[in-house]
Formats: C-alpha cells, sequence, structure tokens
C-alpha cells in the first residue's frame, strides 16, 4: 500500500553548518525519490536553531547543490531560525504538562559527576544522572529545560531497520529541549516543524535512527502525530568513520553531477549502468520507478503514537 499525493509529505533537512557532501546526497535523493515514488511532496528545511554553527553562505551553497543535482524541492524554504515562537509555545506546553523541568546543572558539575561516578553513556550520548529531576532550579536562576521521558519501552518501525526499541529513561535519559544561554534543541524543533509542515515521511540517515523513539515519545507529549520513518544507509570515509561536516567531508563539486548521482544510487541499492546521453533529469525519473517498484511502501503514520506494552 502506498499513500496518495494528498497525504505523502517528505521533506529534507539539512544543517547549514557547510556545503552538502556525499553522505548528504544519499539522505536527499533517498528522500526525493521517496516523495517523487508515492506522487508527494517533497519540502526543504533549513535547521538552523543553532546561530553559532550556521552560515549563511552555506545556505546559499546548498540551494545551488541540489539545484546542480536537478532536486527540485515544493514550496518555499523553511529556515527554523525564523520559527522560534512556535518552539517557545511547544515548551509551555509541555511545562504545562509537567513534562519538562528547569536544570541549572553546569558542565563542570557534569564532568565532576562523570569523574567521580563513571558516566552512563546511552544511545544517543551521555545519560543525564537526574540531579534537577525533583528538585529542579528555581526559575529565576540560570537554567536549561530537560524533557522528562517516560519509563516505558518506546517502539517506532523504520521501513528498512525494523523495530527501534528503547527504554528512553534507562537508554537515553532526559535531554535538553532548550539551552540556558537560549538556543532550542533539534529534538524539539524538529518534531514541532515535522507536524507543523505536514511531514509524513521522514528519510534521513541511519546515524539519526537512534533519536527517533525520543522523537516519537515528544510528539506524543505535544499530542502530534508520529510520520513514519526510513532510515537510509551510511557514507563512510577511508577512516571508515561517518563522512560528515565536522569530520570535512569534501562538498560536492557541481561539475560533476551525474557522477556525484550514480554514487548516491549506488549507496542506495539503485541500478547506476547509464547511456552516454543520461542527463540527471533522466536518472532521477528512472530510479523514481525503480525506487516505486522496489523499495518498503510508505504507510500512514500513526496518530498519536503509543507506547509499546
Amino acid at each position: 500500500m502506498t499513500t496518495s499525493s494528498t497525504t505523502y509529505h517528505g521533506r529534507f533537512a539539512p544543517t547549514p553548518s557547510g556545503p552538502l557532501h556525499a553522505g548528504s546526497l544519499v539522505a536527499a535523493l533517498g528522500s526525493f525519490l521517496d516523495a517523487r515514488a508515492h506522487n508527494g511532496r517533497w519540502a526543504l528545511r533549513i535547521d538552523d536553531t543553532d546561530q553559532a554553527r550556521s552560515r549563511r553562505e552555506a545556505i546559499e551553497t546548498i540551494l545551488d547543490q541540489l539545484q546542480a543535482h536537478g532536486l527540485v524541492f515544493d514550496g518555499d524554504v523553511v529556515f527554523q531560525s525564523e520559527r522560534t515562537a512556535q518552539y517557545e509555545t511547544a515548551l509551555a506546553q509541555l511545562e504545562s504538562a509537567g513534562r519538562v523541568y528547569r536544570c541549572n546543572c553546569t558542565r563542570a558539575r557534569l564532568r565532576d559527576w562523570a569523574e567521580r561516578h563513571g558516566q552512563a553513556m546511552g544511545a544517543i550520548g551521555p545519560i543525564y544522572p537526574g540531579f534537577c529531576r525533583e528538585r529542579p532550579a528555581e526559575a529565576q536562576e540560570r537554567h536549561a529545560w530537560r524533557f522528562r521521558v517516560g519509563e516505558h519501552r518506546r517502539v517506532v518501525t523504520d521501513r528498512r531497520l525494523g523495530e527501534l526499541a528503547q527504554c528512553l529513561a534507562t537508554e537515553v535519559g532526559d535531554p535538553v529541549l532548550r539551552r540556558a544561554d537560549g538556543p532550542i534543541a533539534y529534538h524539539l524543533a524538529n518534531v514541532v516543524d515535522d507536524d507543523e509542515m505536514g511531514i509524513t515521511q521522514v528519510v534521513r540517515g541511519e546515524d539519526l535512527a537512534d533519536l527517533t523513539p525520543l522523537h516519537a515519545e515528544l510528539a506524543e507529549a505535544l499530542g502530534l502525530q508520529v510520520p513514519g520513518y526510513l532510515h537510509l544507509p551510511l557514507v563512510n570515509g577511508p577512516d571508515g568513520r561517518k563522512l560528515s561536516k565536522t569530520n570535512h567531508a569534501a562538498p560536492l563539486d557541481n561539475r560533476r553531477a551525474v557522477e556525484n548521482l550514480r554514487e548516491a544510487a549506488g549507496v542506495l541499492g539503485l541500478d547506476t549502468a547509464m547511456t552516454d546521453r543520461e542527463t540527471a533529469a533522466g536518472l532521477l525519473e528512472r530510479w523514481t520507478t525503480e525506487w516505486r517498484d522496489r523499495a518498503p511502501a510508505a504507510r500512514q503514520p500513526a496518530s498519536p503514537h503509543r507506547p509499546a506494552g
């Protein structure tokens, strides 16, 4: 079963800390093909909540790279930096529901705890020891806001990876949703934006799979729809590490658009054979048909998501 053009809405959401690279292109191509194969819309969102890491020139470069590779998005670009009011509203809703609390723990305090007692590492990083969970910081103190996760086992089904299951309390801990210095965390912005944009299918890199149960939990706490998920294979560099801007991955060369697309398609398991005169547009059309025939079908997302028993 596939969703129709009225129900499928996908997106590509890069962070503008640098230009797109080969790994970024795999995520962009996979999400583009999934949307087109389901006769759906494909939106572009710039995840620039962290202004310290965002670069205006990178945004222009990303737009040029997508255009050069034939990945045409629908509608206007959405910028997270312009949506602070929506995130603050969601945070206030969580506060009213008792799902967030003020935390005044400094990095020094958490580092000292880790040195004395050992730092428990979870699915997405160090697990917060819970100092402020039952005794939150006072409102007048400098504080971050943390999300109070549940004790149950959260299960989300991925179209490629199968069940993504976590006990958030013991495997993730209470994440920060707004830092003490102001910026909204990726988790909250991502969940709020996906719902408001009507995203029904999130197609992204496998490195984000461990965030998915937490995002489903957060969406449920806000009474929002949880989209379907498809996490794509990653591209590793010669050192075996995932290609990333942090690891200084080489930016895409727009002059090699066809070659870049073929390499990305190969990672996705698509047929990369081509004729001498085949263009990027022709390849995208052919791969859309192949994706429609071969990829796991997108199904209607749950609304709202409920924890597994």
